[in-house]
């Protein structure tokens, strides 16, 4: 669902994690006139995204209470949750401040979507708005149809079809966003560990040939953790000969598009942006 931009200070926060999203968003959200306060969390964000940005703190994993006071000193009433975070963080190296330890312990779930909208849910109560991940960056979306030289097969498309199936069926459960398939078997099914070692496992036991299909969890809040992929998603399918990468268009982000297809041009790899008709079959 789309949020509105409520605030007119042209300030917008960014809670960044690693990759390339938040440098892409600072350098977007400059050119609409915003200045951007940056809360960078430690051995995750790139150091040249804190430089970027008018304003920066480092946090660790849990200091809720040190974003919140971070936004406040400088007047930010909209933020933005972008980029990774190493999701087995969780178990090692969260270091909660009052704030983050209050709200952990209330949460049932440990699961991404529940403990995402909880941290957005107290911001919010912060008056602290959090907005679309894709503000400024719609052109980022992940387009629909064969982006790649080859295309897929029949057999290729039978896979993405019966693993388009289950990546839903994960989705539901909030557990992944991604399966691994070959001749309609399931070789792997996304967890904790994420996509690429979900790539790696699966196709090191399809030996070849393996089809990946990613797609956005059913009910996903755009506000965050949107699938992502990019031409390191490509060098790791080309490490066990995956054959297929299909991606929900529209509902995922795609970097450095015209690296990624030359990539995977080069290795054989078909790409396809692929959407689910109301009817539940699938064009692209």
């Amino acid at each position: 669902m789309a949020v509105a931009v409520t605030s007119d200070s042209g300030k917008i926060g960014i809670i960044a994690g690693g990759g390339q999203f938040p440098l892409l968003f600072i350098e977007a959200a400059r050119a609409a006139g915003r200045q951007v306060y940056v809360v960078a969390h430690r051995s995750e964000t790139d150091q040249v995204v804190a430089e970027a940005a008018d304003r920066s703190c480092w946090v660790k994993l849990g200091q809720l209470g040190k974003i919140i006071s971070f936004f406040r000193e400088h007047g930010v009433q909209e933020t933005v949750f972008l980029g990774t975070i190493t999701k087995t963080r969780i178990f090692r190296d969260v270091l909660p401040d009052l704030k983050g330890l209050t709200l952990w312990n209330k949460i049932d779930s440990r699961q991404d979507d529940a403990i995402l909208r909880a941290v957005a849910a107290e911001l919010e109560r912060e008056q602290i708005t959090v907005l679309e991940s894709t503000l400024f960056l719609k052109h980022l979306l992940f387009p629909k149809g064969v982006l790649t030289r080859k295309k897929p097969n029949h057999g290729q498309r039978r896979d993405i079809e019966f693993g388009w199936r289950h990546a839903r069926a994960i989705g539901e459960l909030d557990i992944g966003q991604c399966v691994v398939v070959r001749d309609c078997s399931v070789m792997a099914v996304e967890a904790i560990e994420g996509t690429d070692a979900t790539i790696l496992r699966g196709g090191a036991l399809a030996k070849e040939q393996a089809v990946v299909v990613k797609l956005r969890k059913p009910g996903q809040d755009f506000r965050f953790d949107l699938p992502a992929t990019g031409v390191g998603t490509i060098d790791t399918m080309r490490q066990v000969q995956a054959a297929v990468l299909a991606v929900e268009a529209g509902q995922s982000l795609l970097f450095d598009r015209d690296r990624m297809i030359a990539a995977a041009d080069a290795a054989g790899i078909i790409v396809v942006g692929v959407e689910e008709r109301p009817d539940g079959s699938l064009d692209y």
